[in-house]
C-alpha cells in the first residue's frame, strides 16, 4: 500500500454520527475471511474512551473491551503518546540483543506481583503454552517426574493451542482436534476433594502430578470467582509436595478485578502466573512470570520472534504506569461494585428469568436460570440494538467487562439499557 493510499484512507465517523465513505460489505469480508468467529452483524472502525462507533456512524457503549482487553479503553492519551513515540524510535529487534523497554516493563512487574522473573510473548496462549513447557521442564528436572501431569479444571478457559484447548476443561473447544496433548487431568473447580482424590489416584505408585493450573476467576467459564478456602488449601498442598501452583491471570489481571493480579483476593501467591489482554491495554502482548526457584528455563529453550519487542513492551509500560498515575483501581473497585447492585436489582425484577450476579471487580457475570428460554446470546443481540455491547461467557452468562476507565454515569446508562433490554426479551 502506498504513502498515497495511505493518507487518503476514509475518515473515521465522528461524535456526530457522520459514516464513513465506503460502506462495509459483510460479503466481501467472509468472501476472504476464514470463518472461524461467530461475528454479530455490527463492523465498528472508531473509538473514543468507553464509546465506539460502527461504519454506519452509529454509537454503542462498550462493555467488552475487546474481551477484557482494552484496559484504558479507546484512544487513551496514555497510549496514543507512548505508540506515536515508540513507533518513531524503534519498533521490532530481537531478542539477540537487550532490549530496554522489556527490561523496564519486565522490573515493574516483578516490583508489582511475587514474581521474580519474566518471559514475553504475544499471547494469553503463548503465555500458558510457557507456564507449562516451564512447568513441564521443572518436573523432569527438580521434582524427577518421568511422565507429569497438569491438574485442571472443568469449565477453564487456556487458550487454543493444541497444549492449552487440552489444559482447557471444555469439551466443546477439542472436539475434532485430536490427538490432544497428554499430561493433563481435570477436576471440579472450587472442590478441594475433587484435588485430593485425583493426586491420591495419579501419584499411586510413581509420582506424577507436577502443576495445578487454574483460573482465579473463570472467565469462560461463566465468571466464576475462586474460594478463598479452596486455593489456600491447594497452596498447602503445593508446599507439601512440591507440586507447582500456576495462575492463568490473561482474562482476571492487570487491575480487572480490583486488584493488580486476581491472587491478592485468594491470600495466596502462585509460583507461576500468566498474562496478556490487558497488559497491553490491546497492543498485542503475553507474559509467564516466575518465582526464581521454579526459572529453570536455560538459553534456547524457549523464545519468541515478536515477544518482548520494543514497541509493545513501551506501550504496556504506559498502561502499567497509568494505572498507578490515574488511580484506576479505585476506579475498579467503585464501579464494580455500583456495577453489581444495580443488576442485582434488575434480576430481582425478572426473578423467572435472571438468577445470579458475580464478579469482582470490573468482570462480572449476569446468570439467566437454567429453565429459562433465553440464552446469553439472546441477551447480547438485544443490547446490541439499544447500543450496548456485552459478551456471553457461556450460554447462560452475560458478561460485564467494560473499560477500567468507566464512569459512574456510564455504568448508570448501561443498567439502564440492560433494564431496557431485560423488558423486551421477557415480554
Amino acid at each position: 500500500m502506498s504513502l498515497d493510499t495511505l493518507v487518503q484512507q476514509p475518515p473515521f465517523p465522528s461524535e456526530s454520527g457522520s459514516v464513513s465513505s465506503s460502506p462495509f460489505d459483510a460479503d466481501n469480508f467472509n468472501a476472504v475471511v476464514m470463518s472461524t468467529y461467530g461475528r454479530f452483524p455490527l463492523a465498528l472502525e472508531r473509538g473514543a474512551g468507553c464509546r465506539v462507533w460502527d461504519t454506519q456512524g452509529r454509537e454503542y457503549l462498550d462493555f467488552v473491551a475487546g474481551i477484557a482487553t482494552c484496559t484504558l479503553g479507546h484512544a487513551h492519551p496514555a497510549m496514543v503518546e507512548a505508540v506515536t513515540r515508540q513507533i518513531q524510535k524503534l519498533h521490532h529487534i530481537s531478542n539477540l540483543y537487550y532490549i530496554p523497554e522489556q527490561g523496564e516493563l519486565a522490573k515493574w512487574i516483578v516490583e508489582h506481583s511475587c514474581a521474580d522473573r519474566v518471559f514475553f510473548c504475544n499471547s494469553g496462549a503463548e503465555a500458558n503454552e510457557a507456564a507449562i513447557k516451564l512447568a513441564r521442564k521443572y518436573a523432569h528436572t527438580v521434582l524427577q517426574i518421568e511422565h507429569p501431569i497438569i491438574l485442571t479444571a472443568h469449565s477453564s478457559f487456556h487458550g487454543r493451542t493444541l497444549a492449552t484447548i487440552t489444559a482447557t476443561g471444555q469439551p466443546k473447544y477439542q472436539k475434532n482436534f485430536d490427538p490432544l496433548v497428554p499430561g493433563f487431568y481435570h477436576v471440579p473447580y472450587n472442590d478441594i476433594a475433587a484435588v485430593e482424590s485425583a493426586i491420591g489416584e495419579l501419584d499411586e505408585g510413581d509420582y506424577q502430578v507436577a502443576a495445578i493450573l487454574l483460573e482465579p476467576l473463570q472467565g469462560e467459564g461463566g465468571v466464576r470467582p475462586g474460594d478463598v478456602t479452596y486455593f489456600q488449601k491447594l497452596r498447602q498442598i503445593c508446599d507439601e509436595t512440591g507440586v507447582l501452583l500456576i495462575f492463568d491471570e490473561v482474562q482476571v489481571g492487570m487491575g480487572r478485578s480490583g486488584k493488580l493480579w486476581g491472587y491478592e483476593h485468594l491470600g495466596v501467591e502462585p509460583d507461576i502466573f500468566t498474562s496478556a489482554k490487558g497488559l497491553g491495554g490491546g497492543i498485542p502482548i503475553g507474559a509467564m512470570m516466575a518465582k526464581k526457584f521454579c526459572d529453570v528455563f536455560q538459553s534456547g529453550e524457549h523464545a519468541s520472534t515478536f515477544g518482548g519487542n520494543p514497541f509493545a513492551c513501551a506501550v504496556a509500560f504506559a498502561v502499567c504506569q497509568t494505572l498507578e498515575k490515574e488511580n484506576i483501581l479505585q476506579n475498579v473497585r467503585q464501579r464494580g461494585e455500583q456495577l453489581r447492585a444495580g443488576l442485582r436489582a434488575i434480576a430481582a425484577k425478572y426473578p423467572h428469568h435472571l438468577n445470579e450476579v458475580r464478579g469482582w471487580g470490573l468482570i462480572n457475570g449476569l446468570e439467566l436460570n437454567a429453565d429459562a428460554d433465553l440464552t446469553a446470546a439472546d441477551v447480547v443481540k438485544a443490547a446490541i440494538d439499544e447500543g450496548l455491547l456485552l459478551v456471553p461467557a457461556g450460554p447462560k452468562v452475560v458478561r460485564f467487562v467494560p473499560p477500567l476507565i468507566v464512569t459512574d454515569k456510564e455504568v448508570d446508562t448501561a443498567l439502564q439499557l440492560v433494564d431496557k433490554v431485560m423488558a423486551t426479551v421477557t415480554a
